[in-house]
Parts: C-alpha cells; sequence; structure tokens
C-alpha cells in the first residue's frame, strides 16, 4: 500500500494561482504513476492530470491545458500540481491517486484537499 497526502489547498480569486502537493509514502517502489482527480459538489470524480513515476510522461484534461502543471520528485516521493489561472469552476475537492500499473484504476488515494475560486 501506498499512503498519500495532499497539503496546499484553499481559496482563491479567479485568475489567481494554487500548488497543491501529495507526499507519498510506504510502498513508493511500488508507483508507476500518480494523478490529480477533483469531485465538485454534486459531480463525479474527474481525472485532472497525471504523470509517470519514471519517465516524467504527464497527461491533463483538456480543459486544464496551459494552465496547470504537474511534477514529480522521486527523491522526495513527492507530486505537485502548480495551477494558475483559476476558474470558478475549478473548485472542487482535489485528490491524489497513485497506482502501480500502466492500465486499470489507480488503488490508492489521498483524503483530499479543498480548491475554492471565488468569482
Amino acid at each position: 500500500q501506498v499512503q498519500l497526502v495532499e497539503s496546499g489547498g484553499g481559496l482563491v480569486q479567479a485568475g489567481g494561482s494554487l500548488s497543491l502537493s501529495c507526499a507519498a509514502s510506504g510502498r513508493t517502489f511500488s508507483i508507476y504513476d500518480m494523478g490529480w482527480f477533483r469531485q465538485a459538489p454534486g459531480k463525479g470524480r474527474e481525472f485532472v492530470a497525471s504523470v509517470t513515476w519514471g519517465a516524467g510522461r504527464t497527461n491533463y484534461l483538456d480543459s486544464v491545458k496551459g494552465r496547470f502543471t504537474i511534477s514529480r520528485d522521486r527523491a522526495k516521493n513527492t507530486v505537485s500540481l502548480q495551477m494558475n489561472s483559476l476558474k470558478p469552476e475549478d473548485t472542487a475537492v482535489y485528490l491524489c491517486a497513485a497506482r502501480s500499473r500502466d492500465v486499470g484504476p489507480y488503488d490508492n488515494w489521498g483524503q483530499g484537499t479543498q480548491v475554492t475560486v471565488s468569482p
């Protein structure tokens, strides 16, 4: 199992920036990639971005491309999400996730951190 703890959420005005961080512990050697998901009130969980642990290949939700940047620090076992030009529709609980394969569901999840973007 991999334990994940997010930090860095908060309240920001539209157009502002926030940076989220996720610290991984436990069986970190088993991680293939890590991702950020979000869940807004009354909506399902949505993929935001992912990065492979080894090569650092990234993938993004279309609506965040050019605004969000995901990165990983293997020495510190952390993954970060830099969010710029935030919009009210980015408001959600953001969750960090990890998986040990390049296909299939993410099987390790953090508790989430709230991001609120005011108009």
